[in-house]
C-alpha cells in the first residue's frame, strides 16, 4: 500500500516524502508543479497534475494502490490572500475538496492534512494550544481552518479520519543538506534573512522594535522542516493504529525573535545581515508560539532541533545552491 502526497514537490512536501521514504513506506506523488520542484524529490512515482481533477485522483490511487494521503498542496501567502481571496478559496477549499471526494469514493479513509496556526488568528494567550478560540485573519487562514471543517464532516458522514497539523513557523533545510526552501517566492523570514547575507536582496526590514518583549522584536515559533515531516509520520500511524479525528499544533513551544534571528545567522555564517529598522505592521502580533503537549501525547512526537539548526541548515543549503534548484539535476 502506498501513500499518496499531494504538493509533495514542495518545500514541507519534499522534505516528508523523503521521510517516508526514508521509514520504507511506498510512496507517489501528485503535484503541478506551480511552485514544486521534481529536483526536490527522490527517485518516486510522480503524477504531475491538479488536485481538483477527480479522475486523476482516482487513477493515481487505483494505479499505485494508495490507501493513505498526505495533502500539502495549497497557496500558503496570507498577504496575497487578501489581494486574491478566490484563488484560496478555489484552491485551498474546493479543489482540495474534489480531491477528498474523489478519494473518498476511492476507498481512502485517512489523510494527513497541512494546516496552519492561522487559524488562531493573533492569540490572546500564549502558548496557543488547541483550545484557544479559532479567528482566522486572512482568507488564506480561513480556507484552511474550511478544509479542516470538511474533514470533520467527512468523519461524521464517511468515516473518513483525519489529523489536521496546524504548523507554526517551518524553517531550515534537511540536516543532510540535499534540499531546502526555493526563496524565489518566499515571504518566510528566514530566507529573506538568507537572501540578504548572500547579497541576492537589500537590507531585511525589520518591523517593531518597541515590543514589550525582551530585545523589542517580535516573537515566532520556528520549527525545523526535518521536525515537521517526522511528524506527518506519526500522524499517519496515529490514523493507522485506529486514531481519531483530531487537530494537533505543532512548534517547539519556544519563541524567537526577529533579533534573534538575525543575531544567530551572523553567528553562525559570519556574515553582517544589513537591515533597516521600521515601524510596527498593522496586525503583527506581539509573540506567537505553540503549546505542543498535545502533539507529546498524542503523536509522541518532540522536536529535535532549536534555532541554531535551523539556521545553520539554512545557511548550508542556500549558500550551496544560489539559484535553489535551479543549478543542479535531478
Amino acid at each position: 500500500m502506498a501513500v499518496l502526497v499531494t504538493g509533495g514537490a514542495g518545500y514541507i512536501g519534499s522534505h516528508t516524502v523523503r521521510a517516508l521514504r526514508e521509514a520504507g513506506r511506498d510512496v507517489v506523488v501528485l503535484d503541478s508543479l506551480e511552485y514544486g520542484h521534481l529536483k526536490a524529490i527522490p527517485d518516486v512515482p510522480f503524477v504531475k497534475g491538479d488536485i481538483s481533477d477527480q479522475s486523476l485522483i482516482t487513477k493515481t490511487i487505483a494505479d499505485h494502490d494508495v490507501d493513505s494521503i498526505i495533502h500539502f498542496a495549497a497557496y500558503k501567502a496570507a498577504g496575497e490572500s487578501m489581494e486574491q481571496p478566490e484563488r484560496y478559496f478555489d484552491n485551498n477549499v474546493a479543489h482540495a475538496h474534489a480531491m477528498l471526494h474523489a478519494a473518498y469514493a476511492a476507498g481512502v479513509t485517512r489523510i494527513v492534512f497541512s494546516s496552519t496556526c492561522a487559524v488562531y488568528g493573533t492569540p490572546e494567550v500564549v502558548p496557543v494550544n488547541e483550545q484557544a478560540p479559532l479567528g482566522p485573519e486572512s482568507p488564506y487562514g480561513e480556507s484552511k481552518l474550511m478544509f479542516e471543517k470538511i474533514l470533520h464532516w467527512y468523519d461524521r458522514c464517511h468515516d473518513v479520519t483525519s489529523v489536521s497539523l496546524r504548523y507554526f513557523n517551518a524553517a531550515g533545510a534537511s540536516m543532510e543538506g540535499g534540499i531546502g526552501e526555493d526563496w524565489t517566492l518566499s515571504l518566510n523570514l528566514v530566507p529573506i534573512v538568507m537572501k540578504a547575507a548572500l547579497e541576492r536582496r537589500g537590507p531585511v526590514e525589520v518591523f517593531g522594535t518597541d515590543y514589550p518583549t525582551p530585545d523589542g522584536t517580535a516573537i515566532r515559533d520556528y520549527i525545523h522542516v526535518d521536525d515537521l515531516a517526522a511528524a506527518h509520520l506519526l500522524a499517519l500511524r496515529y490514523l493507522e493504529d485506529g486514531g481519531t479525528t483530531i487537530a494537533i499544533n505543532l512548534g517547539t513551544g519556544v519563541g524567537s525573535s526577529v533579533r534573534e534571528v538575525l543575531d544567530t545567522t551572523e553567528r553562525i555564517s559570519g556574515v553582517r545581515i544589513p537591515r533597516t529598522l521600521s515601524p510596527r505592521r498593522a496586525g503583527d502580533p506581539i509573540q506567537v508560539f505553540a503549546d505542543n503537549a498535545a502533539a507529546k501525547q498524542v503523536l509522541g512526537w518532540t522536536p529535535v532541533y532549536g534555532l541554531d539548526e535551523i539556521i545553520q541548515s539554512a545557511w548550508t543549503w542556500h549558500s550551496t545552491h544560489l539559484d535553489g534548484f535551479g543549478d543542479e539535476p535531478r
